[in-house]
């Protein structure tokens, strides 16, 4: 078996935000829409404070809340782990974005510009009307993924066939790879580092894990 995850070093992560903008990019969301994002908290007591920042989004949960409540089976949970949405069967009613504990899901009814009033000529070659009034969310570039595994690359180490998100951190603090492949950069990252995941005790055990000390 496969299970795809994603790992972020908090130690590394400088919050320039590169990860949401190579996202935006790769994927041609909506001005108001934003897969990957980058929380910046303060931590510790004056004078010893210091920024924090983590990257969310989808935590590709391998018990996700969002496909039980899913009344037209449009979420599904793919035999690697990674939880995707079938378009043509989302009716939009938002009951997965209710579920989701991690806010990690958005519905657009209307496009609008980055720049405001008509999109440009642009976001007109790359406006996808099949994400319109539906349930979209990171999809961890699964067509990325799918199309280098078909050339026989490897995910998490070919670039060609790993998030965008990953591939563009300048820090270094992403990495993706399969937890069952003792080799992958994700297994070999979690052997040797402290981690949690966000809400774990839910049960939903989120393929997302957050590095923050060497063991």
């Amino acid at each position: 078996m496969t299970r795809y995850a994603m790992t972020a070093d908090l130690r590394r992560c400088v919050g320039c935000q590169t990860c949401t903008t190579a996202c935006r990019h790769a994927n041609a969301t909506p001005a108001e829409v934003q897969w990957r994002q980058v929380l910046d908290f303060e931590q510790g007591t004056y004078p010893q404070v210091r920024r924090v920042f983590v990257p969310v989004g989808c935590q590709h949960c391998a018990d996700p809340p969002c496909e039980h409540v899913c009344p037209t089976t449009a979420t599904k949970k793919r035999s690697d782990g990674i939880v995707s949405i079938d378009y043509d069967l989302c009716i939009g009613c938002g009951y997965c974005a209710v579920a989701c504990p991690y806010q990690a899901r958005h519905i657009t009814h209307k496009s609008q510009s980055a720049f405001g009033g008509k999109r440009t000529e642009s976001e007109e070659k790359r406006f996808d009307e099949s994400r319109m009034s539906v349930a979209t969310k990171c999809t961890f570039c699964a067509d990325r993924i799918d199309a280098g595994k078909a050339r026989g690359l490897t995910p998490g180490v070919d670039s060609d066939a790993t998030p965008a998100c990953v591939n563009s951190c300048i820090a270094g603090a992403l990495a993706f790879g399969d937890l069952e492949d003792a080799r992958s950069p994700v297994s070999e990252l979690l052997a040797r580092t402290e981690y949690f995941r966000m809400h774990e005790e839910l049960g939903t055990e989120p393929g997302f894990y957050y590095i923050v000390d060497d063991k």
